[in-house]
């Protein structure tokens, strides 16, 4: 059986690479973010076009990089509700190992008046129960006590591009994989993209691309949609559309 990931490699293999410490100047921190959800046929006849304009992260040789992701929230899933529920001030907690790099993280994303605000510190490993170090990092940035709990992992492959001449940098996930404790929800038809730049232009050549297959901006959390698919008991009126779209795209 062809790996799903074939097309990808045979055509990232004429990109320029670019390594970790040479993508410094395009951290982005504090962003503004502009997703797509992308049929996985539509990517890869897209991606070629894209290496004229953008060089790709290069890790140990690896172009196409291993991503796993604990994420955390409220006993009563608040986090995803606040998101649910359009709150302009809302958080996404997790930790995450690059699993290349050998390294994880304590991540914290603030999305705040449409701008998204990350702080992150160092850990050893994932915690399923979480340390002092961490709840005491989590309560400063957040400004409150909070108590959290571990609810699903995710992995997936990622394609990260920066481009040659903007400070912008794209990521391109593919094999969404959400799972906690028996269940497991694998979306491998479509590709999440997110286009990260310091203020929106409308003028980045992925963003003309995908306006060109027809494909508009479209809010979407990998969180969300592991949360709704493990866990059907959850409140999720307003992402039946998101999940529908999904759905449609196989």
């Amino acid at each position: 059986m062809e790996n799903p990931q074939f097309n990808e490699l045979k055509i990232l293999e004429k990109f320029q690479g670019t390594s970790l410490s040479e993508m410094d100047e395009v951290k982005l921190m504090n962003r503004t973010d502009t997703k797509f959800v992308v049929k996985r046929s539509l990517f890869n006849e897209v991606l070629p076009v894209l290496g004229e304009h953008y060089k790709v992260l290069e890790i140990l040789g690896n172009r196409i990089n291993s991503y796993e992701t604990l994420y955390y929230d409220h006993p009563n899933f608040q986090f995803f509700l606040d998101h649910h529920n359009g709150r302009g001030n809302r958080f996404k907690v997790r930790i995450r190992n690059y699993v290349e790099s050998k390294i994880y993280f304590l991540e914290i994303k603030n999305k705040f008046k449409g701008r998204t605000i990350k702080k992150r510190i160092k850990v050893d490993d994932f915690e399923l129960e979480l340390s002092n170090k961490s709840k005491g990092f989590i309560n400063d940035v957040i400004g409150t006590e909070t108590n959290l709990e571990a609810k699903l992992w995710n992995s997936f492959g990622r394609i990260t591009l920066v481009n040659n001449t903007e400070k912008e940098r794209l990521t391109l996930d593919l094999n969404l994989t959400f799972e906690w404790k028996d269940n497991k929800v694998v979306y491998d038809h479509v590709v999440i993209a997110e286009l990260k730049q310091e203020n929106v232009n409308r003028n980045s050549i992925f963003y003309s691309l995908m306006k060109k297959n027809g494909v508009a901006p479209y809010s979407i959390s990998k969180y969300c949609v592991g949360a709704v698919s493990l866990n059907p008991d959850l409140k999720y009126n307003n992402f039946k559309e998101k999940l529908l779209l999904i759905d449609k795209l196989k």
